[in-house]
């Protein structure tokens, strides 16, 4: 063959790497056949969806011979009167994944660039690359954003700032005095984009709502999932809030059936379940505590978290960690390709889940 067909692609595509998920369960079996596999390496939620969620999926399947709404009149509508939003500042994603790539998409050219966090998300680089544009990546403080740093980072060729809050992988957060502040230094013609994909879990009193700052903030866009707390992640739905003229200007790439019918009803149902949510919120806080009493007693240092997951540090390469962890049918997250290779991130389970990793991460550094 004569042709080199990835030099024919753009140049920003040619540097990428592509996005490692979690190992999924069914590798794993195949590889060691190994079959009662645990998962913990993908920030999901251990109780899985809403029944409620569940039986309007199943509704839905009656109708999937049929194009879904691609507005999802629907779903905005009963968003907008839980978030206290106009529908017109909403935009549906294939998980808030795909709302970031919007963003992208839309407001970054070749030449321009897009600043994030060390150790943030690893799509902010993936999409401002695929794009052609610049990424700034500004060095992290305690694991987490150094908001003055970034926003000293900010230059006129600028058009994108990404925030995490809670960050993914680190579980750490900025409190509202801290976003406020960065807000404030922020140009107008420079989007922030605050991912809250983990949001619902925090229980931090100084913990900030980004919806309340829309307002006054015309340049902010704020993404949520219905892949973490709702326990959707295998349906793909996400979406963002923003400034109508952004949301328009978003509408105007996103694919047109970006969100199938199931996925569009069980999101619908999941709002309307707050049990579920409290009680998932109230078991990923004792599985916080749980996670974090265990590993310090194992003598491991551990990033704090108000998210779903904790990431700690395996005192050298966490690849033999991980590896050994695999032979005893658990599968948690290696961070080598954040910058993080001494550390692995396990996402919280149910009691006898976290308990059950506990046990074969002491058998596997006690040998």
């Amino acid at each position: 063959m004569s042709c080199d067909y990835i030099q024919l692609a753009n140049t920003g595509v040619q540097r990428l790497k592509p996005y490692e998920p979690g190992k999924p369960i069914e590798e794993l079996q195949r590889e060691l056949d190994i079959h009662d596999v645990l998962k913990l390496a993908s920030n999901e939620n251990p109780l899985g969806p809403s029944h409620k969620a569940l039986d309007a999926a199943r509704h839905a399947l009656e109708r999937v011979h049929l194009y879904p709404d691609g507005a999802g009149f629907e779903l905005k509508a009963a968003l907008a009167g839980q978030l206290g939003v106009d529908s017109d500042r909403l935009v549906l994603g294939n998980g808030s994944n795909d709302v970031l790539e919007l963003v992208a998409r839309a407001y970054l050219q070749p030449g321009d660039e897009a600043v994030f966090s060390e150790y943030a998300f690893a799509v902010y680089p993936l999409v401002t690359l695929a794009c052609s544009a610049k990424p700034v990546q500004v060095e992290s403080h305690l694991y987490g954003h150094d908001l003055a740093a970034m926003a000293d980072a900010i230059t006129e060729r600028t058009r994108i700032v990404f925030l995490a809050n809670p960050n993914n992988p680190t579980g750490t957060w900025f409190n509202d005095h801290a976003l406020d502040a960065f807000l404030e230094r922020v140009p107008e013609e420079v989007l922030v984009v605050l991912d809250e994909a983990y949001f619902e879990y925090v229980e931090e009193s100084h913990y900030p709502d980004g919806l309340t700052r829309i307002q006054r903030y015309p340049n902010l866009v704020v993404t949520r999932t219905f892949s973490k707390i709702h326990g959707l992640a295998g349906l793909r739905v996400g979406y963002g809030v923003a400034h109508p003229q952004v949301a328009d200007v978003l509408n105007r790439v996103r694919q047109p059936f970006n969100v199938n019918i199931p996925a569009l009803a069980a999101a619908q149902a999941a709002l309307g379940d707050s049990d579920h949510i409290e009680n998932s919120k109230s078991e990923n806080a004792a599985g916080l505590a749980q996670l974090a009493e265990g590993l310090a007693e194992l003598g491991l240092e551990q990033i704090p978290s108000v998210a779903n997951f904790v990431t700690f540090d395996c005192g050298g390469d966490c690849l033999p960690v991980y590896q050994a962890l695999l032979r005893e049918g658990v599968i948690v997250r290696p961070l080598g390709g954040y910058g993080l290779p001494n550390h692995l991130r396990v996402t919280v389970g149910t009691a006898p889940e976290n308990e059950r990793f506990l046990k074969a991460l002491g058998r596997v550094l006690a040998r």
